[in-house]
C-alpha cells in the first residue's frame, strides 16, 4: 500500500508542477529572463515555451505599437529567450526612418543600464527601457509585405545616391 501510496504522490506531484510550468504567462517568463514585459503587446492569444529557451506566441492579427519608434507584430513570433536577450527572433520589425527592418535580437544590459537594444542586422538601436515596462494594446496594421518592400526600396534609394556620387565625381575630375 505505501509505494502504490508514494508512486501516486510522485505522478500528483509531477502533474501538478507540469501544469503550474504550462500556466506561466508571456509576461512572467519575460520578467523571469530580465527583460520588460513591454516587449510583446496584449492580445497574445497562444503561448508556447520549453525550457530550453525557445518560446512562440500568437495573435489574433498582424498589429503595430508605438513607442519611440514603431514595432510592426506578425501573427506569429518566436525566438530563443535567455536572460536579459532575445535571440533567433522572427516575426517583429522596426520602423526607422520610413522604412521597416526585421529585429534579430534584443537585449538588455546585465546589471541593467536603463537601455534596451534592438538589432536588426546591420544595426543596433538603443532606448530607454522605461519605454517597455508594460505591454501596450496593438493596433490592427495592413498586411503588406512592409518588410521586404521597405529593404528593397532601402537597396534601391542607396544604389541611386551612389550613383549620382558617382556621376558628381567624375564630372569634378575626382
Amino acid at each position: 500500500m505505501l509505494p502504490q501510496f508514494l508512486l501516486l504522490s510522485a505522478v500528483s506531484f509531477l502533474t501538478s508542477a507540469a501544469t503550474a510550468a504550462e500556466s506561466f504567462t508571456i509576461y512572467e517568463v519575460l520578467r523571469s529572463h530580465g527583460l520588460p514585459t513591454g516587449l510583446i503587446p496584449t492580445g497574445v492569444n497562444d503561448f508556447k515555451y520549453d525550457q530550453s529557451g525557445q518560446f512562440e506566441f500568437h495573435l489574433d492579427r498582424e498589429c503595430n505599437v508605438k513607442f519611440d519608434s514603431e514595432l510592426h507584430y506578425d501573427r506569429n513570433v518566436s525566438g530563443n529567450l535567455f536572460y536579459g536577450q532575445i535571440a533567433e527572433l522572427s516575426g517583429i520589425s522596426a520602423q526607422d526612418l520610413f522604412l521597416w527592418f526585421p529585429v534579430k535580437e534584443i537585449r538588455v544590459d546585465v546589471p541593467s543600464s536603463g537601455l534596451i537594444y534592438f538589432d536588426v542586422g546591420v544595426v543596433s538601436k538603443q532606448f530607454s527601457l522605461s519605454l517597455f515596462e508594460t505591454p501596450r494594446d496593438c493596433v490592427a496594421a495592413e498586411t503588406p509585405d512592409h518588410v521586404s518592400k521597405s529593404v528593397d526600396m532601402a537597396s534601391f534609394h542607396i544604389d541611386w545616391i551612389m550613383a549620382i556620387f558617382r556621376g558628381l565625381f567624375r564630372r569634378s575630375g575626382r
